[in-house]
């Protein structure tokens, strides 16, 4: 079988095809350093590679017969986001404080990855400690969108749904605060999932008990995804916030594909401008589940607290987790996180406190919301890709933002309800460009949010447009 037919393999395929003995890791892992070799140029998405020890992995695997313990994932080649520390491999944060650090130790999400069959081929790019929704840094540079390589792939893990779009891996991790595993997925056509917190366990986190930044599954299609998470939730006891995976696999409530009886959509959840384009693709995305026989309204809770929330809980997050090298290398790091710290350092207690309270109304409405509804729909970014050399999006819609974080609205206000939430593809721009729709589920219930994210995404027959070639643009995007 040639590297081209493996790599466009989904991920569930090639896993069965693992079992079955048809394949051997090493050809998997062959495949995916070959497909890096002939696309990084052109989008500079996995800048760091560790081929030896994923040769040798797949080897170790490959003497190991698959009923005996080669895992969940039989020995697939995953791309690591380049936050999580990966023992032995270069781990950078994106930053010019950290650009040759080599952890000596996993995090646990990696350690269950590799227990459970995945093999780490290399991390992925990301903005400096994943700070900004364009992925660039001092270390690395910029990662292109291979839909269009003047386009941004949107941040922070932005390298890993490149890597995912482009077939140089079939999995990839991604991690997600105010979008930023959610919005790289819409940008480039992948399926994205942040899961509820604590369902993926990390560690050592920098806030132990962090209820808003959580690591997640990124691939190429709903399926997939949920093979991922299998692989990486669970309770850890590093992990305070961990808990149990359910007793069914996410792989086989993915597989009933049971559309729900009753949804919502809005195309802007009543705090957000939306490119034109945005909304009608992701309506006719929402209208397509109508057609199925689900009931589809548009209707969505009140967020009108979540955008000054949000805002006042980041800013409170960074100082918890990087004021210290604030303090001891401001040189080094870029204006937005030194503007987020100092944000966060000029917060009162009073209104740290009056947010924690915004975000229990907001979670209060969620929760009421979703008795009514077993979903809601909106657009997963405001915009389609924009120019790489933006640091962000500026305007929408005649609508001009105050800050770098701004635009995220239809997803960071998701995050204050800790609500597991996908970014499903939808559709293309008349240009070409991708479109990402947001399916947001009950608390904790990943199950039925996947099993009716692939009941649509079957029905949308979107699934199967990646891997792709990146097509290198380089005409003025104004001329």
């Amino acid at each position: 079988m040639s590297g081209e037919e493996l790599l466009r393999m989904t991920a569930t395929e090639a896993v069965q095809r693992l079992r079955n003995r048809e394949i051997a890791p090493i050809d998997l892992v062959e495949a995916s350093l070959a497909r890096i070799e002939k696309v990084e140029p052109a989008v500079n998405a996995m800048p760091t590679l560790c081929a030896e020890r994923a040769r040798a992995h797949a080897r170790q695997l490959g003497r190991t017969p698959p009923a005996e313990g080669r895992g969940w994932l039989g020995g697939l080649p995953v791309a690591i986001k380049d936050l999580i520390e990966v023992e032995g491999v270069r781990t950078t944060y994106g930053s010019s404080i950290y650009p040759d650090y080599v952890p000596q130790r996993s995090d646990i999400l990696v350690q269950h990855l590799e227990a459970r069959g995945g093999i780490v081929i290399g991390k992925s790019n990301t903005p400096e400690f994943g700070a900004g929704a364009n992925t660039f840094n001092e270390v690395f540079g910029k990662t292109l969108n291979p839909w269009d390589t003047r386009m941004s792939c949107a941040g922070s893990s932005g390298g890993s749904a490149v890597a995912l779009a482009t077939g140089e891996v079939w999995l990839a991790t991604g991690s997600d605060l105010g979008g930023s595993l959610r919005t790289p997925a819409s940008f480039c056509s992948v399926v994205g999932l942040r899961p509820s917190i604590g369902r993926v366990p990390v560690a050592p986190p920098r806030v132990p008990f962090d209820d808003l930044w959580v690591d997640g599954p990124m691939a190429r299609t709903v399926a997939d995804l949920a093979l991922l998470l299998d692989a990486i939730a669970g309770l850890h006891l590093a992990d305070p916030l961990s808990y149990p995976a359910p007793a069914e696999s996410y792989t086989a409530a993915t597989e009933r594909r049971a559309l729900p009886a009753r949804v919502a959509f809005s195309p802007d959840l009543g705090i957000s401008p939306v490119d034109e384009e945005v909304r009608t693709l992701t309506k006719a995305a929402a209208e397509r589940l109508s057609e199925l026989g689900v009931a589809v309204e548009e209707d969505c809770p009140d967020f009108s607290e979540a955008p000054d929330t949000f805002l006042t809980l980041r800013g409170a997050w960074f100082v918890a987790a990087l004021e210290p090298l604030y303090r001891s290398h401001p040189e080094l790091l870029k204006k937005d996180i030194i503007w987020n710290i100092e944000q966060g350092l000029a917060l009162t207690p009073a209104q740290i406190g009056e947010a924690r309270r915004a975000r229990g109304r907001i979670f209060q409405n969620m929760s009421a919301f979703l008795t009514k509804y077993d979903l809601l729909l909106c657009p997963t970014a405001c915009t389609p890709p924009f120019d790489v050399n933006r640091r962000y999006v500026e305007e929408v819609a005649g609508h001009r933002f105050e800050n770098y974080v701004d635009w995220l609205r239809l997803v960071s206000a998701i995050t204050l309800t800790s609500c597991p939430a996908l970014s499903l593809p939808c559709g293309f721009t008349a240009s070409g460009l991708p479109v990402g729709l947001q399916l947001v589920g009950r608390p904790r219930g990943e199950a039925v949010l996947l099993s009716a994210a692939a009941a649509l995404e079957e029905a949308l027959g979107i699934a199967g447009k990646t891997p792709i070639l990146p097509l290198i643009r380089t005409e003025p995007l104004h001329a």
